[in-house]
C-alpha cells in the first residue's frame, strides 16, 4: 500500500513557515554548504523541487523516486499561486485542500473543499510510489491518522511565531527514528516511521 508521507522542513520551534507564510528567513549555510546540502537532498528527492525550478538544479528530466503525488493545503499552495504558478508541481498528480479556492484554478490541480482523510485512503488503495504531504500544518493536524512516515529537515533558527508544523487536536502519536544525517549547514534531517 501506499504511503503518506509528511517530508517538509521546520525550524527549531517546530514552525514550517513564519506568520504571515514567510519560508525565506530558514537558513542555508554559506554557498558550499547550500549547494552541497541541496545537491544531497534533490539526488533523493528530485520530485519536491517544483517544476519551474527543475532545470535550475540539473533535474528537468529526473525521474521521481519516491513520490507521485502531492497533497497540500491552501497556504502550502498560495505562494507558488502568488507568483504565478498555478501548477506548481506538474510532474506529480496535485490535490489542495481548499475551501475558498476555486474548482477549476487549473485543469493539473484536483482541489478537494472537504475530508482530506477520505481522499488519502482512496489514494492509499491506489497503486503507485508515495503521497507526499508538503504541508501546512493544519492538514497535517488533520491526517495525522493516516501519516505513516515524516522526514523532517530541521533547520537552526527560532521563529517564535508562525505556522506550526502540526495543529489539531491533542492525539499524540508515537514515531520511531530510522535514520538520521546532519549537515555542515547545521541542518538536520530526521526519517520517522510511525510505530
Amino acid at each position: 500500500m501506499r504511503k503518506l508521507v509528511y517530508y517538509v522542513a521546520v525550524t527549531l520551534d517546530g514552525r514550517i513557515a513564519g506568520p504571515g507564510g514567510e519560508y525565506d528567513f530558514f537558513p542555508f549555510g554559506d554557498e558550499e554548504q547550500a549547494a552541497a546540502y541541496s545537491s544531497w537532498m534533490n539526488a533523493r528527492y528530485p520530485e519536491t523541487v517544483p517544476t519551474f525550478a527543475r532545470a535550475a538544479h540539473g533535474l528537468a528530466d529526473a525521474p521521481n523516486q519516491r513520490f507521485d503525488t502531492v497533497l497540500m493545503g491552501r497556504g502550502s499552495y498560495l505562494p507558488g499561486l502568488e507568483a504565478g504558478f498555478t501548477s506548481p508541481y506538474a510532474h506529480l498528480r496535485q490535490y489542495v485542500v481548499s475551501r475558498t479556492l476555486a474548482a477549476d484554478i487549473d485543469p493539473a490541480v484536483t482541489v478537494v473543499a472537504d475530508d482530506p482523510l477520505a481522499l488519502v485512503r482512496a489514494l492509499k488503495r491506489e497503486e503507485g510510489q508515495d503521497i507526499w504531504l508538503c504541508g501546512g500544518g493544519v492538514l497535517a493536524g488533520e491526517l495525522l491518522p493516516e501519516l505513516d512516515e515524516l522526514i523532517i529537515k530541521s533547520y537552526p533558527v527560532v521563529a517564535g511565531a508562525g505556522v506550526p508544523a502540526f495543529d489539531g487536536v491533542f492525539a499524540p502519536t508515537a514515531f520511531s527514528v530510522t535514520d538520521r544525517r546532519t549537515f555542515d549547514n547545521g541542518v538536520a534531517v530526521t526519517w520517522f516511521t510511525r510505530r
